[in-house]
């Protein structure tokens, strides 16, 4: 079955409209092309929804499709190595810890808890390169992300407030001070980072000087309100920007979730895909996560973790356990009788 020469292939519709063919006698001299012949039949994998096979490709749908930020940091990545090479300039040295006898360093963050404070450097970094190495296709600005229209306070917005990228401590501040002021954790960090891309994705849109921020903000709203669950309101985040309204506020949601389709699932593959790219990222550009000495406290609370897992996994072998064993394997204690002299 699936094969495109299968018993399964039917006559092509030229051959059933021609009905009166079967009548005629056979003709072992005439050529049937492969049209007639139905050996041309469309492959199964060929007849999938054309929706399906793209989501393949969405980074922020697919576990196995690779994230935008990460593509498109490759590039000055590469450039950054080959030109300490040629300069002979090597790479800033990081002051690294290593174990020792007395000083073991953990670090602190893992895929369910990681570290607020890198994840959020890190996600900054990644809308950075966004930002740098957008399309420069002309694709269309759409108005609820504009900054000249929509302004997030009441300065003057500077007449070329477009043609200069900011740099990565701005969006780093921006964020960072979201985060802060609502409480938000490095998990939601993570979440904005995909419906960030999946905005681009789904939008056809690039981010750019004009529009980041407030692209930033509703991304942030909505993995707020998905992730959490005291959810940040609307109208808080108008006393954090004060000079937004919830009007505003509202209609930045409204207009983002209708973009994104209403898809706010993140599966769990798909968040811990985004993750470890994240670290990929950290490491390429430096940006190592911090190491902690493991304290007697945190050496206790690991201890107590593992005799649970493995208080649990003996459990589960137990209950694992055939009832039935296999005569081969089967050992008989014989009891002798003792003979006291």
């Amino acid at each position: 079955m699936g094969n495109t020469t299968s018993c399964c292939v039917s006559s092509s519709p030229k051959l059933r409209r021609n009905a009166h063919s079967r009548l005629e006698s056979y003709r072992p001299d005439t050529e049937l092309s492969r049209e007639d012949t139905g050996c041309n039949l469309q492959h199964i994998s060929d007849r999938e929804n054309i929706d399906d096979l793209n989501m393949e490709f969405n980074p922020s749908d697919h576990p196995r499709a690779s994230t935008i930020f990460l593509s498109k940091s490759q590039t000055d990545v590469r450039e950054k190595r080959k030109s300490l090479f040629i300069n002979h300039h090597p790479p800033g040295q990081m002051r690294r810890k290593y174990s020792s006898c007395s000083t073991i360093f953990l670090d602190d963050s893992t895929v369910s808890q990681p570290n607020l404070k890198y994840t959020i450097k890190c996600v900054a970094l990644a809308i950075y390169y966004h930002i740098k190495n957008r399309d420069t296709d002309g694709r269309m600005l759409l108005d609820i992300f504009d900054e000249n229209l929509h302004p997030l306070s009441k300065s003057e917005v500077p007449p070329d407030y477009d043609k200069h990228d900011p740099e990565q401590k701005q969006i780093y501040r921006f964020v960072r001070t979201l985060f802060s002021a609502a409480q938000l954790t490095a998990e939601c960090a993570i979440v904005t980072l995909v419906y960030l891309e999946r905005l681009l994705t789904y939008a056809e849109i690039d981010i750019c000087p004009a529009n980041w921020k407030r692209i930033v903000l509703g991304a942030i709203l909505l993995a707020s309100k998905v992730w959490d669950d005291q959810a940040v309101w609307n109208v808080d985040y108008c006393q954090i920007l004060k000079d937004i309204t919830v009007e505003d506020m509202n209609e930045l949601e409204r207009q983002f979730l209708e973009l994104l389709q209403f898809n706010i699932n993140v599966p769990s593959s798909v968040y811990a895909k985004y993750y470890f790219d994240l670290r990929s990222l950290a490491e390429a550009n430096n940006l190592s996560f911090p190491l902690e000495p493991l304290s007697r406290e945190r050496a206790y609370k690991l201890e107590a973790i593992s005799r649970l897992c493995e208080d649990k996994y003996k459990d589960f072998r137990k209950s694992a356990k055939k009832r039935s064993v296999s005569a081969d394997n089967l050992t008989v204690v014989r009891w002798s009788a003792a003979i006291i002299s």
